[in-house]
């Protein structure tokens, strides 16, 4: 269960300090502040003479009219936003549309003044800032209580999250502590007009299917959204918007971890989300030394390698190139399938492509039924004469 201190209520008098028998609330800034260790008891509630903390069952179907705005968690490292940001911000500018309400941006981090313009300039209407260095690095500990103050304080009806490795550790821990629901990896969005509930579209039973998801009775509504499936903001430079500094009660004593070293991988990065065009190759290929051909053929025609999920299952190419529900969903301009067969599996990462050319030698594989071009006949004299082709166009 847990706890929320109402800021704007709070009057720091310590009562609440007094009444808890774990150590687990502190006045910092002069206001009450929840620390990691709480078990939810409610003792502290009991305690408050100002109405200042609340469980979270409080926010029940009774309050649901308090909350307004549509929140975009706006992820960022080290100073770079994330690129699902400016896909958040586009599906969230059609949410609010629908809603009515602004479109606004929570970030978090230490100087981040530039990056607030940014997200201005994505389509937010108000950001809210949270600046401190303990913020620095991502550490769930300090995000999480940063974000559910802010919860707390403002009362968002929506909050969107990007299903990245940072948003599916902090989405969850934020859900919990602030009484809510959160649908994870969502493909879709949408507001239904009579209610104004967020309807939530993800794939279930291994894709075999799609669900929509409510959450009828808590607020805010939240989810987390699959990088490459929503269309990006479109980014105005001359855009006016708020930006209001969010005060923040952070201690070192409330961050249980600590970055020691940040170390980047050597390996070659692969950038699928952002790629124009992708080749990629599946268990076709017979085995690892046909993803030599494939990198020959993306190196061909501009693009990057992707592969299907029995390739990667086999040990022929790396996680990172996967495409599918259980790799990474994609939006090229041009997507090559190169012997896949088309698992439903698969074609949930990569139908919204613009275009899609197949080429497998199986004439009824279902990878021609989502696909724009389609050529029947062995990958290994196919590909080589579309290398030479598009060797000639380019010279």
């Amino acid at each position: 269960m847990a706890i929320l201190v109402m800021r704007d209520r709070c009057k720091g008098c310590g009562l609440c300090v007094d009444a808890c028998p774990f150590g687990a609330i502190a006045v910092e800034g002069g206001l009450a502040s929840i620390l990691g260790n709480c078990t939810g008891c409610g003792q502290c509630v009991e305690a408050c003479g100002f109405d200042a903390i609340v469980r979270a069952e409080g926010t029940g179907s009774t309050d649901l009219g308090s909350y307004a705005d549509v929140w975009v968690y706006a992820e960022q490292r080290r100073g770079v936003l994330a690129p699902v940001v400016v896909e958040l911000l586009g599906e969230g500018r059609k949410l609010a549309g629908a809603l009515g309400s602004r479109l606004c941006a929570a970030l978090a981090g230490s100087s981040m003044d530039a990056l607030a313009g940014e997200l201005v300039a994505y389509g937010a209407d108000l950001v809210y800032v949270a600046d401190d260095p303990l913020l620095a690095d991502y550490t769930t500990d300090a995000y999480a209580k940063v974000v559910c103050d802010a919860i707390a304080a403002h009362r968002p009806e929506v909050v969107l999250y990007g299903a990245t490795h940072v948003g599916r550790d902090l989405a969850p821990r934020v859900a919990a502590r602030v009484g809510t629901g959160l649908t994870a990896d969502c493909t879709g969005l949408e507001i239904d007009p009579e209610t104004r509930r967020l309807k939530q579209t993800r794939p279930a039973f291994g894709g075999n299917l799609m669900a929509t998801i409510v959450c009828p009775d808590r607020r805010p509504q939240m989810s987390t959204v699959r990088p490459g499936v929503m269309d990006k903001a479109v980014r105005d430079g001359g855009r006016k918007g708020e930006v209001r500094r969010l005060e923040t009660s952070l201690a070192a004593s409330d961050i249980r971890t600590r970055v020691v070293e940040v170390v980047k991988s050597v390996k070659e990065t692969v950038s699928l989300t952002a790629a124009e065009i992708i080749v990629s190759g599946g268990a076709g290929l017979g085995g690892p030394d046909g993803f030599e051909l494939i990198k020959r053929f993306a190196d061909a025609v501009g693009g990057v390698v992707g592969a299907s999920r029995a390739a990667v299952d086999n040990g022929w190419i790396g996680h990172e190139h996967q495409v599918g529900q259980t790799g990474t969903t994609v939006k090229p301009r041009i997507y090559f399938a190169c012997g896949i067969s088309g698992a439903i599996q698969h074609l949930a990462g990569m139908q919204g492509s613009d275009v899609i050319v197949a080429v497998n030698k199986n004439c009824v594989a279902p990878i021609f039924d989502v696909a724009d071009y389609g050529i029947v006949g062995d990958l290994y004299e196919v590909i080589p004469a579309l290398i030479e082709e598009f060797g000639k166009a380019a010279s």
